[in-house]
């Protein structure tokens, strides 16, 4: 499951991801993302991803690398925020192909991720 998270700037997307992610749960981000383009070039992306997040769909990783493919240089910055590992690694490991800032905090560091992807 996905959902949106309020209390953001609106360039900042941002999502909690719990259980299991599919390709239903990520369309509905997707409109949400496609509808932010319309009011700004750059997004910024924050995910919390909760503790008992076992993975995704086939096709929820198709609509999330189609997203990053299209927009790859539309993006700002992102912030990971994780306690599992898996996930954390896999972050590290691909924002080093990315042409932009990322970074990943464990949950308890969750305001101070919040106050980075935030600021101006």
């Amino acid at each position: 499951m996905i959902e949106v998270l309020q209390g953001f700037p609106d360039q900042v997307a941002a999502y909690a991801c719990s259980g299991h992610l599919t390709k239903a749960d990520y369309k509905k981000i997707l409109a949400d993302v496609e509808d932010r383009y319309t009011r700004h070039k750059k997004l910024r992306s924050y995910t919390e991803v909760a503790n008992d997040f076992n993975g995704l769909d086939p096709g929820a990783l198709w609509e999330d690398a189609k997203l990053g493919f299209a927009h790859m240089f539309d993006w700002d910055r992102f912030a990971v925020v994780t306690d599992l590992e898996w996930i954390s690694r896999t972050t590290k490991f691909m924002a080093m192909f990315m042409p932009l800032d990322g970074r990943v905090y464990p949950i308890a560091e969750a305001a101070k991720a919040r106050e980075w992807i935030s600021e101006t």
